[in-house]
């Protein structure tokens, strides 16, 4: 008998307006018994039918809904779900570069499909969805005939599943290098070491905006990573410099740079000291990009995220000359946008600069959030004038 879960009383509201994730201290109780990982099915405290999902008793999540009807996970739902996850982005215009499938928001909860030219990349998040990979890498093969898929596992998530992290080759040959383009450039992605899946999909409409507000000016763009905000500016600026403590990353921008024949200075060092040195300088420039990486990954590191957070964009804001831009993000869901707008108005008065908000921005459409699920909706992206 498969394993049936019955919520607490009040519990199914979250899930029934669309959430997918149903935590252990939600249930009642749990009858039946099956594999960990296999299909179980949710019901309401009054054994109203909600969905199905993967169950996990080593997880705080114990059931990921993505079932809602009477489906069955086999190789052609996936293959379906799938199929209309692409048509999504296709509709919306990418086809060389982008996000195929984004878990929850795709109904395909702890799945991530990213498409890099001829090559996919995938991520299983939880137990569920690795016992059912195969299935999965199938019906990729199936839809996009790829000449090779790598699997970047390589998360802490996993350990929280009860899994240890896993990187490789899972079909096919994937190379070293693998050429994109996205918008109108070429740009070189490590899928086997860079962050993530090898690149940062999510900020290609955000890097492609940076361009309006460089014109002309010095560009300094710091925590560059492999140089997707650099690239783009040097398309307009006067100049661009892009700040990162990793070398392997700057010189991933100096071969970004190169592939369409722009110029890029790079500059290795920690980027709180060097806005620092900067500023004792009393060096300005036209336009400051902040992309750091996700300064809190639990809801205990909030304040002091918002601290680092503020201390980087006061830095930023007193090295923009006046009337220049400062374009300052956060990838961390648990920095709120009214947490991290908060945080921006402090950093101003801080800096004792007169600031105003010209643009604000989220991830790429190929990024899609759920309304009924926050954790989706992560990307902040401010562009500010500094008067």
């Amino acid at each position: 008998m498969s394993y049936e879960i019955y919520l607490k009383k009040g519990e199914e509201k979250r899930i029934l307006a669309g959430h997918s994730w149903v935590y252990a201290n939600e249930v009642q109780r749990i009858e039946g018994k099956a594999k960990n990982g296999s299909l179980a099915t949710v019901y309401t405290h009054d054994k109203r039918k909600i969905g199905r999902g993967y169950i996990n008793h080593l997880s705080k999540i114990l059931v990921r809904i993505f079932i809602r009807d009477d489906s069955e996970d086999t190789e052609e739902f996936y293959l379906e779900r799938i199929a209309t996850a692409d048509s999504h982005r296709k509709a919306l215009g990418y086809s060389n570069a982008y996000r195929v499938v984004f878990a929850e928001a795709d109904d395909l909860p702890a799945l991530i499909v990213d498409k890099y030219a001829d090559y996919l990349v995938v991520q299983c998040l939880s137990l569920g969805i690795e016992q059912n990979k195969d299935k999965i890498i199938s019906a990729l093969v199936k839809h996009f005939s790829p000449k090779g898929i790598y699997e970047r596992s390589d998360v802490a998530v996993r350990q929280k599943e009860g899994l240890q992290e896993k990187v490789g080759v899972v079909y096919g040959e994937v190379p070293d290098e693998i050429i994109i383009e996205e918008n109108g450039l070429k740009m070189s992605v490590d899928v086997k070491h860079g962050q993530k899946t090898g690149y940062f999909l999510d900020q290609k409409e955000n890097r492609y905006a940076v361009r309006r507000y460089a014109t002309g000016k010095s560009v300094l763009d710091c925590f560059s990573n492999s140089g997707g905000f650099s690239v783009n500016a040097a398309l307009t600026a006067k100049s661009v410099t892009a700040v990162d403590i990793s070398e392997l990353a700057l010189a991933n921008v100096r071969r970004n740079a190169e592939l369409n024949n722009l110029k890029v200075n790079t500059l290795c060092g920690d980027v709180f000291e060097v806005l620092r040195n900067y500023k004792k300088e009393g060096a300005k420039f036209g336009l400051v990009i902040l992309d750091p990486p996700a300064f809190c990954k639990s809801a205990s590191e909030i304040k002091d995220a918002e601290r680092g957070y503020k201390d980087i964009n006061v830095l930023g804001m007193k090295l923009v000359e006046s009337g220049g831009y400062l374009i300052t993000s956060s990838c961390s869901h648990y920095m709120t946008l009214p947490l991290f707008e908060r945080m921006l108005v402090n950093a101003a008065r801080e800096s004792g600069r007169r600031v105003r908000t010209i643009e604000i921005k989220c991830q790429a459409p190929d990024h899609p959030s759920l309304l009924c699920a926050e954790e989706t909706q992560y990307l902040k992206f401010f562009v500010l004038q500094v008067l």
